[in-house]
């Protein structure tokens, strides 16, 4: 396979194959005996890219590789793990106070909200139901799941991840027994000191924030939109929605992308809690090797300067909008 075609199999080109393979490889190897040979680095990773790709059961895997089941269902949780241990440390190092700033330059640049440090919301990835854990992973969607938070900058990029969270919890219970939460509780993320917002400097210094929604709580540095729904609202109190909402809606652009891409977020995975927590940190650092984002050491989003400006009138909750606005830019190619 060459070209649009070995990307539409594995979700990445070939260069990107080959990048990946050479920092994993040497991890993943396995020793030849005395027996067959062992499978190659290359064939245990494509094997693990294939089920990311496409969430298809060990069995299918199998099939295609022509390797069996429990083959399958112990190269990929390995492979997944290798790729987050080599990957993490390069592509999510822990933002310093310079680069909070220029999150923050950037989120005003391109979503008119200052002092924003980062996007961040749940999203529950649907799992069957593990033996014995009563209503631990029932979400109020009817389903079963754990809970991924992410905090996204304004470029659609992660920069802190979560896994692991029990479906039926809430996004503040998230948020509090995450590891990212009980930084920001404690103060230990660098976060730049407050500072002046452009063109109301008579209000004094301001604190950076990160933005989410109702189901977060309001923090010094964590902002959400005004409760309630009360018609009509203040004009200054619709403006503050809309600005926040714009800004917060950046994650949830995030996730349909990472679902749009690795289609394992679209199945039902029949999986052990451990394993799909694996499979998740894997496919969040095999983000940053995507050509959306590094294509030559040059930065690209994921869609038309147009088509974003189009993303910035949506209001909160619009996602039927944003359908909407990708069918209205079907010509528009965009890189999912």
């Amino acid at each position: 396979m060459f070209g649009e075609e070995f990307r539409s199999y594995f979700r990445l080109d070939r260069s990107q194959f080959d990048h990946l393979l050479q920092m994993i490889g040497a991890s993943i190897a396995r020793m030849d005996t005395n027996y067959p040979e062992s499978i190659s680095p290359v064939e245990l990773l494509a094997i693990c890219l294939r089920f990311l790709a496409t969430g298809d059961s060990y069995r299918i895997i199998g099939f295609s590789f022509r390797v069996g089941r429990s083959t399958v269902a112990g190269i990929v949780p390995s492979v997944a793990q290798a790729i987050w241990d080599c990957l993490v440390g390069e592509y999510m190092p822990v933002p310093k106070e310079e680069d909070w700033r220029a999150i923050a330059a950037e989120f005003l640049e391109r979503w008119n909200f200052p002092n924003c440090l980062g996007s961040i919301d749940g999203k529950h990835v649907v799992i069957q139901a593990p033996p014995c854990s009563g209503s631990q992973f029932y979400n109020y969607k009817g389903t079963y799941s754990v809970v991924l938070l992410a905090v996204v900058d304004a470029i659609y990029c992660f920069h802190f991840v979560d896994v692991g969270a029990y479906g039926k919890g809430s996004d503040s219970g998230t948020l509090r027994d995450s590891a990212f939460g009980q930084a920001l509780q404690d103060g230990t993320l660098e976060i730049p000191p407050p500072a002046s917002l452009p063109g109301a400097e008579d209000l004094g210094p301001v604190p950076h924030v990160f933005v989410g929604d109702e189901g977060f709580p309001l923090r010094p540095n964590l902002m959400r939109p005004y409760a309630g729904r009360q018609l009509p609202l203040p004009k200054p109190v619709r403006i503050f929605k809309k600005r926040l909402s714009r800004a917060r809606l950046v994650v949830e652009c995030t996730f349909g992308i990472l679902a749009a891409r690795w289609r394992m977020y679209w199945r039902v995975l029949g999986l052990s809690t451990s394993n799909v927590d694996d499979h998740i940190d894997s496919v969040i650092a095999l983000w940053f090797t995507r050509s959306t984002f590094i294509s030559n050491g040059t930065l690209r989003l994921p869609c038309s300067i147009e088509l974003q400006r189009k993303l910035q009138c949506v209001l909160c909750g619009a996602y039927v909008t944003v359908v909407k606005i990708l069918c209205e830019f079907q010509q528009v190619h965009i890189l999912i």
